[in-house]
């Protein structure tokens, strides 16, 4: 089902995918339907069907050990894993049943015959296995036969429950001590990192945002870098970043200037302000287009609707305090699928959560004073939220 309430379903004798708008009995091919077959047009034994946020319809095809995308109103599909003839290489499925699709474009796939779960990048020609893979059994490297992998939501985070990080980090952005150089960063903060892995920071102290590409030594400048300053074509200590898709533009918190600022992605000489008089530190958006943004100085975080000019009140808003309807010194935000904002509270020590519509928020890590112990933040920073409701939260004074 999509977020508009319309239900897709596979039809495994028909050899394709309908959509059934609320209220509709006979619904609408949007996959296959042109009988069992392995051209781009059909589809052969489908089985699991994902949609995202574009209302792109991914199938996974038993007959063709392939999963394919269609494009909402296209005629054929296109192979975004397998595809290869029926094998255990990494370029091959083995009867694919389950499949997901996280906000990079990234297909999760379970690979039943297998016996492991397949992570397919977008437009790679060959995945990975990130679980199984090591034979059918009960051990605990090994899976049976899997039909689901339960990534859901193409507008939360997707992190495995059971994920672990290496303790050894990678520099991606900056590592030359502190500078104006291409291949430099002077106080960062925040960042965004786009479906080709390239990072945006925002290079507070340098008064602009540096996109750096995967692999590269040296960034290259996108915004701002004009020196520090309130004209269209400057920044004065950009705190945060983000990509609008969409229209294919950087939206970024020009804190000093408070304002907000729009910047077109490709080639941009300079900016438009489309809010004004905020102390933006975080923005985020939804799959509508939705900005979220917090304002340090009033203590609230506001939902900006397109063409919106005010916004609305969605988290605090009620002056700077500990109370569960407050604020204090909010710092970053994210929006999970249910609209639900997720708020760090640098003042108090904790990260809120309020309900679309709440009145007041519940603290949903720390909130028991600052210090260093488990139960306890030491104002944090940056903040998400995966696809099972787990925070995960930067702790910035307990570095």
């Amino acid at each position: 089902m999509d977020e508009n309430g319309s239900l897709y379903v596979t039809d495994f004798g028909k050899d394709e995918v309908r959509r059934y708008r609320r209220g509709e009995s006979q619904g609408t091919v949007v996959a296959g339907g042109n009988g069992s077959g392995n051209r781009l047009g059909q589809l052969s034994y489908p089985h699991y069907v994902f949609i995202d946020r574009d209302h792109s319809v991914y199938v996974s095809e038993r007959g063709n050990d392939r999963v394919m995308k269609w494009v909402e109103g296209a005629k054929q599909g296109i192979v975004v894993a397998g595809g290869q003839g029926e094998g255990n290489g990494l370029t091959q499925l083995s009867c694919p049943e389950g499949v997901v699709v996280d906000q990079l474009g990234t297909v999760y796939v379970a690979d039943s015959r297998n016996a492991r779960i397949m992570r397919w990048p977008k437009g790679a020609t060959q995945g990975s296995v990130i679980v199984g893979g090591n034979g059918r059994g009960g051990q605990s490297d090994q899976l049976n036969q899997p039909i689901d992998y339960p990534l859901r939501s193409p507008s939360s985070t997707n992190i495995h429950p059971n994920a672990r990080w290496q303790q050894n980090d990678i520099t991606v952005a900056g590592g030359n001590r502190q500078g104006n150089g291409i291949n430099q960063l002077s106080d960062p903060l925040g960042l965004y990192v786009d479906d080709d892995q390239s990072v945006y920071v925002a290079d507070q102290s340098n008064h602009r945002i540096v996109e750096w590409k995967w692999g590269a030594t040296s960034g290259q400048v996108v915004a701002g870098g004009n020196g520090q300053g309130s004209g269209a074509h400057q920044l004065s200590r950009p705190l945060d970043v983000i990509v609008d898709k969409e229209r294919d533009s950087l939206i970024i918190c020009d804190y000093s200037n408070r304002r907000v600022v729009r910047w077109p992605r490709r080639n941009g000489t300079s900016g438009e302000t489309i809010i004004s008089n905020i102390g933006c530190r975080g923005l985020t958006m939804d799959e509508n287009g939705s900005l979220y943004v917090t304002d340090f100085g009033k203590h609230e975080v506001r939902q900006y609707r397109r063409g919106e000019s005010q916004g609305t009140v969605v988290a605090g808003g009620n002056g700077s305090g500990n109370r569960l309807d407050q604020l204090s010194g909010p710092r970053y935000v994210f929006v999970d699928r249910d609209h639900s904002v997720y708020v760090s509270d640098c003042g108090s020590d904790r990260v809120m959560k309020w309900v679309k519509g709440a009145k007041q928020g519940i603290a949903v890590a720390g909130g028991q004073g600052q210090g260093n112990g488990l139960t306890q933040l030491y104002c944090p920073q940056g903040v998400v939220v995966d696809q099972l409701g787990t925070v995960y939260v930067t702790d910035q004074g307990n570095a």
